[in-house]
């Protein structure tokens, strides 16, 4: 199985909150850990914005930041391309998802066509789960 995360599910990965335990034993038994390219700009926003909120986490976020790096390269990196950036503009009016939300579906998506193997969609937003399951994408969440 290949686990494919949008940024809510990659966060849990890095950062211990509700449902990183949950997200660890997900990857630890996928084949592979998939991401679309979106994800890195959004990790990293995610992380500055936790360091702005709580200084006193700066050490951590930037450790947190440095495991990033290093992980990446292993990571399934799903490109931005014409094609995908159009089913994700599907995909939001569809679906009535968020800009960044409907790429990562349409990344998604993409990847479960191309794959050789079940892709589960690991994600932290309602609607956006929902949307996933009526495409046929299975996911833990």
């Amino acid at each position: 199985m290949i686990l494919f995360c949008d940024t809510s599910a990659l966060v849990k990965l890095y950062v211990l909150e509700e449902s990183s335990r949950e997200m660890q034993a997900l990857a630890a038994a996928a084949t592979a850990i998939a991401v679309c390219r979106i994800a890195w700009a959004e990790m990293m926003a995610a992380l500055a914005r936790r360091a702005r909120e709580f200084p006193s986490d700066a050490e951590a976020i930037e450790t947190v930041r440095n495991r990033l790096r290093t992980d990446w390269s292993r990571y399934a990196v799903v490109e931005i391309t014409q094609p995908l950036v159009e089913l994700a503009g599907e995909f939001a009016d569809t679906f009535a998802l968020r800009g960044y939300d409907s790429v990562q579906l349409a990344a998604a998506r993409t990847l479960q066509e191309s794959a050789g193997e079940e892709v589960q969609f690991a994600c932290f937003d309602i609607r956006l789960g929902k949307a996933a399951r009526i495409l046929g994408i299975s996911g833990p969440t």
